[in-house]
């Protein structure tokens, strides 16, 4: 009994570290949602696709991968269950075997509309074609403006045509759109704004009441007008303007003399798996 201590210490240590490791997984696992079964290359679990869109698009996606091998999945779910999009992303994707077997050429779009989340999940043989950036601007360009507008069979449909073109090899006509967004988004700098408002005002201001003065002010003396409780004066070749501020004058010359400035069933996944490539996003 007593050579038999040590060997009942060890198990007892066992037990004690496979009880906490329970413990520490178990909210782990708690928080981990369901995953729904593959039934097509359409998985609108949430009800947010049109049928039309629907079927248009296992009809895209299912020429494109006889055409070029990828296999692009698109699934919608209700709710994450409070477990963070990429995660879960990454559990579907390989729970899905999603691309070919030794190609990992699998894309998964997620959309998890209660949640307000999406996420592009890209396969490791297809994350030097589809990188990280175009995942991004795909989600932000094309799929967020769409989904504000409460439209996701379009933002959806047009955000697989976007993945279609960058795998299709025509990733710099899709960033140069992105560039020709930022640039009418950012419209023109408000510092040029300001500037054309004060030299636009001191310009054009300094004629408006060089002539006001002349046409409604009340003439004082030769070339001296008083209009607005302002008092100017013209002369010479040019204009000279003064008003009456506190006890003293302030003139200016110019132009006029006065300035002022203001201012589908049988389909299953080819056995592939991803490293967590891709991008999130929400709207």
């Amino acid at each position: 009994m007593v050579g038999n201590r040590p060997m009942t210490r060890v198990r007892g240590r066992c037990s004690c570290m496979l009880l906490v490791a329970f413990l520490i997984l178990l909210p782990v696992a708690a928080f981990a949602a369901a995953l729904p079964a593959l039934t097509g290359r359409v998985v609108d679990q949430a009800g947010i696709i049109d049928p039309a869109t629907e079927a248009a698009l296992v009809e895209k996606l299912q020429a494109f991968e006889q055409k070029s091998s990828d296999q692009i999945v698109v699934a919608t779910i209700g709710s994450l269950d409070g477990e963070p999009i990429e995660p879960y992303a990454n559990r579907l994707f390989r729970a899905w075997g999603l691309g070919q077997a030794g190609e990992d050429n699998g894309i998964l779009l997620l959309v998890a509309p209660n949640d307000r989340k999406m996420r592009i999940e890209v396969g490791y043989g297809l994350e030097g074609t589809l990188t990280d950036l175009h995942s991004k601007l795909i989600i932000e360009d094309t799929m967020v403006p769409a989904f504000r507008a409460g439209d996701f069979s379009g933002g959806i449909s047009r955000a697989v045509d976007d993945i279609i073109l960058v795998l299709e090899g025509n990733a710099a006509e899709l960033e140069a759109r992105a560039e020709r967004n930022r640039k009418e988004d950012e419209g023109i700098p408000i510092e040029v704004i300001i500037f054309f408002a004060i030299w636009g005002t001191l310009f054009f201001g300094s004629f408006i009441f060089a002539i006001g003065a002349r046409l409604f002010g009340r003439r004082i003396g030769p070339g001296r007008y008083r209009w607005l409780g302002v008092e100017f004066t013209f002369g010479g070749s040019g204009s000279r303007g003064r008003r009456r501020s506190g006890t003293g004058w302030v003139g200016g010359s110019s132009g006029s003399g006065w300035s002022s400035g203001s201012s589908g069933g049988g389909f299953s996944g080819g056995g592939g798996s991803s490293g967590g490539g891709g991008a999130s996003g929400s709207w």
